[in-house]
């Protein structure tokens, strides 16, 4: 894929004020005039917004922010216009991030047609990955900070003009008095309705354009309503509406919506608050080294493999590569999970979007844009985003319906009280518009979802699917494999066996000597060992050689005396040409002039949470079983030591398929996982899966959930948090029909005025995410739980 600037595509994007919402609406339309839209049908500006999709070919993945979006109306109706342009295969529009990911065929269909389609339908679309976003939203705070203080200071001038008419007595206030009040009222509410008032006006009109139906549509009705009838008992004190004049409730409502609206946009970029972290990571430019020597200012985008940059302490690095010069320390919490900074000296490998600490170093790159590690987190995460879990589809599609039935509710409440009073009936319809808006039943379960996603992120655990959290609190089992998941890579020492004579440390110290010229696991694992025991350094070894899959061998001597030098081998049985002692474990052998000299037994190097998590798990009421491919002997021993007791060694996939299957058929919500390095079937067959292991290609990975770092309790905390989720989803949901079930007739009967309905309506939108915010890092539980893997 293209790495080429983006400038054009964020141009084009950015230029869209040529095209406007018909008059009277407060943002601009997506799109640009269509020769900004032509820009972007240039496939080396794609990769400014878009990545191949690995799963079709010719297919591409773009990810975009939607601007003017405010429910799940606007989500359907987006996803409707979207599906509706041939070659767009795939489009899903989350109104909980205000994301957009679009799957479209290139040979059938350009970025500028989709757009037109975005544009058409009111909205503006930008690349989920421009620099300017941010910006954006700040822009869109400000805007929204700014209605809310000019509803709340005209909400407090009407109010007190409103007072007298509440509490002076009949004769009190002379008719001309009344009217003065009336007038200085109706031109304080002016700036509400005009600017205000905005938003839910523009929303509407372009819902009339489209010929649908939004959540914004019966707030902006009752607004609309209450000012005409207003206006009238203004204007005609003599009137059908003469009798009261409604300004105080309709400033009062408004200014109520209009904190409910702030609070939830702060309130929702606070939950999406690890995806924007991770977006604006990166630095936009770097030191690069010039073939004089001397360094100079770049692009992050103009880095190709083997530059070498200079990265000072603060900074960020901007892409994969290898430490040449300085020591430093490396912050990769949001990346990996590891709270607690990194060493990485000359020789050490750097990720993109990690933090230098503390000095001055230089990096040679090695992997740059989407082919870095950070690439395909964020990658991960903004598929996340988008997805929608059954709770919130099934909440979508009940919004349109409902708001048909609310306009229809108010129509009918209306035309009951009209014989009675005109007025009175205008404002029971319009409380009856307001207070049933469904947007608390719309945030309930995407609010709590991105949540729970946002805070496993800042824990080292990425969310692909946030459908994964329903399917990971049902579970009632759980299978490991073993060797990268419940076991690391390295090996570690266990017995050691030696001739007679020859004291086990000088052996280890001896074999450590050797090994140390060796990048093989056991012979790692050999000088770990000899380090933690504190064998005496004096041990040397020189004109040392490598067999590939036998061993090493040189000459060792102690001190200085290398004219004692002793000729030695360290491997295989076979290679020091010795028969070993019978053991299930892997063996490393030791042999001089004279033979065997010391056999070291190598065991699999368990997690360190491994047992605790087990544990857990166990205590959470899971079944736990380890399948493994290695041989049942393995196996055992590596259950015993963390605690399972259902184990099964010599599995192929195949057969951890079938006993996933057979385990399933039996009733088993079961959850894999594996380090994704050949678990690929079994956990894609998986109700829930876990890719565990770094080295594991993480946009191709099959695992609903991905772990960063090498915590093992990760999965522990994400059943947890899982469990959690789905408790705040349906306490939001209960709460959204509650509402509903308790307001309407309320309305309806005439006993709910316009404030009231407007109040109610924000804080059940406000209550809602609220609740959901308690899934965020600042929930107990999950503390304590970290607390009590630290101990372990």
């Amino acid at each position: 894929m293209s790495t080429a600037s983006p400038a054009v595509s964020v141009t084009a994007l950015n230029n869209l004020d040529d095209a406007r919402y018909p008059a009277g609406l407060d943002s601009p339309v997506t799109g640009a005039a269509p020769d900004n839209l032509a820009l972007l049908d240039d496939q080396q500006e794609w990769s400014a917004f878009s990545r191949p999709d690995p799963r079709l070919n010719d297919c591409w993945e773009s990810n975009l922010l939607i601007e003017g979006m405010h429910c799940a109306a606007c989500a359907l109706t987006l996803e409707d216009a979207l599906l509706g342009v041939p070659g767009v295969v795939k489009a899903e529009v989350s109104a909980g991030s205000h994301r957009a990911r679009v799957v479209w065929s290139s040979e059938l269909v350009r970025p500028s047609d989709w757009m037109r389609a975005v544009q058409k339908a009111g909205y503006r679309a930008v690349p989920a990955n421009d620099a300017f976003a941010r910006e954006r939203r700040r822009g869109e705070a400000r805007k929204a900070l700014w209605r809310l203080m000019v509803a709340g200071l005209c909400m407090m001038q009407v109010m007190m003009y409103a007072y007298p008419a509440y509490v002076a007595a009949p004769g009190d206030l002379t008719a001309e008095m009344e009217q003065l009040l009336r007038w200085a009222s109706w031109v304080l509410t002016l700036p509400v309705i005009l600017f205000s008032c905005g938003p839910f006006f523009g929303s509407a009109l372009r819902d009339i354009v489209q010929r649908r139906v939004s959540m914004d549509l019966p707030v902006a009705l009752g607004m609309l309503i209450t000012f005409v009838v207003s206006s009238a008992g203004t204007f005609d004190p003599q009137g059908n509406f003469g009798r009261e004049v409604y300004f105080d409730s309709l400033t009062m409502f408004v200014f109520f919506l209009l904190s409910g609206r702030w609070l939830e946009l702060r309130l929702r970029d606070r939950t999406a608050g690890a995806l924007e972290a991770l977006m604006n990571r990166l630095p936009d430019s770097v030191s690069r080294l010039r073939d004089d020597g001397t360094f100079e200012r770049v692009p992050v985008r103009r880095l190709l493999p083997k530059d070498v940059i200079r990265v000072l302490p603060g900074e960020t690095f901007p892409a994969d590569g290898v430490v040449l010069q300085g020591d430093t320390l490396v912050d990769e919490a949001l990346l990996t999970g590891e709270s607690r900074p990194v060493s990485r000296g000359v020789g050490g490998m750097v990720i993109a979007g990690s933090h230098n600490l503390s000095t001055v170093v230089q990096v040679q790159v090695e992997r740059t844009g989407d082919q870095t590690r950070f690439a395909e987190i964020v990658a991960l995460m903004e598929t996340a985003s988008t997805t929608k879990p059954p709770l919130a589809r099934l909440a979508d599609r009940i919004a349109k319906p409902f708001l048909i039935a609310v306009l229809l509710s108010a129509g009918l409440a209306c035309a009951f009280w009209w014989g009675r009073d005109p007025g009175h009936a205008l404002m029971v319809a319009v409380a009856v518009l307001v207070v049933t808006c469904p947007c608390a039943l719309s945030l309930a379960t995407p609010a709590a979802m991105l949540a729970a996603a946002g805070t496993l992120a800042r824990r080292g655990v990425l969310v692909r699917r946030l459908e994964a959290f329903e399917a990971l609190a049902a579970i009632d089992t759980v299978l490991f494999d073993k060797t990268g998941t419940l076991t690391r890579d390295a090996m570690v020492l266990g017995s050691t066996q030696v001739r007679e004579g020859v004291p086990v440390a000088q052996a280890l110290a001896m074999a450590a000597a050797l090994a140390q010229y060796s990048l093989h696991p056991v012979s790692k694992a050999l000088v770990v060992a000899a380090d933690a025991a504190g064998t005496s350094p004096s041990w040397k070894a020189d004109a040392v050689t490598e067999v590939a899959g036998g061993g090493v061998s040189g000459k060792v001597w102690f001190g200085d005396a290398a004219q004692t030098s002793t000729q030695l081998r360290l491997g295989s049985a076979a290679f020091c040409g010795v028969v070993p002692p019978r053991t299930e474990s892997l063996q490393a052998c030791l042999s001089d002039e004279r033979g065997w000299l010391a056999t070291f037994e190598l065991h699999e190097d368990v997690r360190p949470d491994a047992l605790e998590t087990v544990a857990a798990l166990q205590r959470e009421g899971l079944i736990v079983h380890l399948l493994s491919g290695d041989s049942a002997q393995a196996a055992a021993r590596v259950a015993a030591r963390v605690g399972i007791t259902e184990f099964q060694g010599g599995c192929a996939p195949q057969d951890k398929l079938e006993f996933l299957r057979h385990a399933q058929q039996r009733g088993h919500k079961v959850a894999v996982v594996g380090d994704g390095l050949n678990d690929g079937p079994v956990l894609a067959a998986a109700h829930v899966s876990f890719a565990f292991g770094q080295a594991v290609p993480l946009a191709q990975a099959q695992a609903d959930f991905v772990v960063l770092g090498d915590q093992l309790g990760a999965v522990v905390k994400s059943l947890r948090l899982a469990r959690r989720t789905l408790r705040v989803v349906r306490q939001n949901l209960w709460w959204a029909a509650i509402y509903n079930a308790v307001c309407v007739p309320l309305a309806v009967v005439g006993w709910l005025p316009a404030w009231l309905a407007g109040l109610g309506m924000a804080l059940s939108s406000l209550l809602v995410v609220f609740n959901a915010l308690r899934l965020s890092d600042r929930a107990k539980p999950l503390k304590k739980f970290d607390r009590s893997l630290e101990k372990t």
